[in-house]
C-alpha cells in the first residue's frame, strides 16, 4: 500500500501574513491552537472544511495551502 501525506505551508503563510500567530489562525479558522500546530507539524490531516478554511483565512485557493503526496494505490 502507498503512503500518503498531506504537506502544507501554513508556517511559511502565517510568517507571510504580517506574522500572524498560530492562536490568530486558530481562531480565525475555529479549531484549537493545538490543532493548528499539529497540522503544521503533519501530525493530523485536516478534513476538507478546515482545510477550505485555513485556505479561505489566506485568501488562497486550498492547493497553494495544502499538497498530497504519494503514490497511486493501483501502480
Amino acid at each position: 500500500m502507498a503512503e500518503h501525506h498531506i504537506e502544507n505551508c501554513i508556517r511559511r503563510l502565517r510568517f507571510d501574513a504580517d506574522e500572524m500567530t498560530q492562536a490568530e489562525l486558530a481562531r480565525r479558522s475555529g479549531v484549537t491552537r493545538q490543532t493548528i500546530v499539529a497540522i503544521e507539524k503533519a501530525k493530523y490531516a485536516p478534513s476538507l472544511e478546515l482545510a477550505f478554511q485555513i485556505a479561505n483565512v489566506f485568501g488562497m485557493p486550498l492547493e497553494q495551502v495544502f499538497t498530497f503526496t504519494g503514490g497511486n494505490e493501483n501502480e
